[in-house]
């Protein structure tokens, strides 16, 4: 779904995702229908020692009213949530690509997240703590507003008890909650990043199966997609963990591929196949009539062109056109960056010269080496 940036604060952009616009109502709704703002009441009297006149808060438009303004306010709370995570975060000199408002809370994308302990420690309790001190202010506020203000007394109370339970929630060790978070930071005291990593995954694999039970037993459509997220994200930072850590000290001119095949770009598809036969290349650089290189063509790439057209098809038709990394570049940071653009090649240079070309393959490779021979290979 689509997220739209609404804001900018410390030059981070706030972005709402479209699950949160659809969610936003049904949440207003579900505060001020019914018997919920009964039973919401009850739970603030109970935590706060105050009374409320429910004839009141049910009078007319009263229930709808309530009910944006406490859903809004519950998310407002939980941007105050990720900007103590980006606060902590800047304090490191960390820098923060966004925050982004969902279905399920929020996200404060950091650009590298840190493996010394400590750093990752403080960063992830910053938005539980951020979540106790916007309850405790509620609660203040609670007690010193005026009883006429029944409505408004009943929000800040909702707003008291919702961030403390936000805060709570987050602190169950169910990796990449803050918690899991906060976990696996502990264990990297004693322990390899790597294999606190994989421990904290497991246990959030583990909440992920009993937010599932509990969400099918329970008919609760947000357990079920809070266990698919935290299933999903435990897993593949898990994956990318271990990704970093084959990678290690790695760089780009260590894996690419040395003088590569070239094929001029008006050759045909069909002249293509015979040179790969020839060459046993997969990959080839793609060249002008001037001798420049425009592009890569792979085998894959030929697919696009089936039956009579390989004969007419040109490989400038079916090539990539690819960005252009120096040699000197981290092989991890790489492969990020290849992912988040959708390529799977890249031209390498080493100081404005062509020296190579980097595919998934090169990766591939390398991880089964640095397997096969252990992490103190030499790259």
């Amino acid at each position: 779904m689509r997220s739209y940036t609404i804001t900018e604060i410390w030059e981070i952009p706030i972005r709402i995702n479209t699950s949160l616009l659809i969610f936003l109502p049904i949440l207003a709704w579900l505060i001020g229908s019914g018997q919920q703002i009964e039973l919401y009441a009850g739970f603030i009297e109970g935590f706060t020692g105050v009374g409320f006149d429910l004839s009141r808060l049910r009078a007319g438009a009263m229930p709808w009213l309530i009910g944006i303004t406490a859903a809004v306010g519950l998310f407002v709370s939980v941007t105050l949530h990720e900007l103590g995570h980006s606060w902590a975060a800047l304090r490191y000199g960390i820098e923060i690509d966004s925050i982004t408002l969902w279905i399920l809370g929020g996200i404060a994308s950091l650009k590298t997240f840190p493996k010394e302990w400590d750093r990752e420690f403080w960063i992830a309790i910053a938005g539980p703590i951020t979540s106790v001190l916007i309850a405790a202010v509620c609660y203040a506020g609670v007690l010193v507003a005026p009883t006429s203000l029944h409505a408004v007394r009943f929000v800040v109370g909702y707003l008291a008890v919702t961030n403390l339970l936000l805060a709570g929630f987050n602190l169950l060790p169910a990796f990449p909650m803050d918690g899991g978070r906060i976990f696996r930071a502990l264990l990297a005291r004693s322990r390899p990043y790597g294999t606190a990593t994989r421990i904290a995954a497991r246990v959030g694999v583990a909440f992920a199966f009993l937010f599932a039970i509990v969400g099918v037993f329970t008919f609760q459509l947000i357990l079920l997609l809070l266990a698919f997220f935290i299933y999903g994200a435990a897993t593949t930072e898990s994956r990318s963990v271990l990704l970093d850590e084959l990678l290690e000290g790695i760089t780009v001119g260590d894996i690419m591929t040395k003088d590569p095949p070239t094929v001029s770009a008006d050759t045909t598809v069909e002249e293509f196949g015979d040179q790969l036969l020839r060459d046993r290349r997969s990959i080839h650089l793609v060249t002008d009539d001037a001798g420049a290189v425009i592009g890569v063509v792979t085998l894959a790439d030929l697919r696009t062109a089936r039956g009579n057209d390989r004969g007419t098809t040109r490989i400038e038709d079916v090539m990539e056109a690819v960005s252009r990394i120096e040699s000197t570049a981290d092989a991890f940071e790489t492969l990020a960056v290849l992912n988040q653009s959708g390529n799977a090649n890249a031209l390498v240079e080493e100081n404005g010269e062509l020296v190579g070309v980097l595919s998934k393959a090169d990766y591939a490779h390398a991880m089964t080496v640095r397997r096969g021979f252990g992490s103190e290979v030499a790259g």
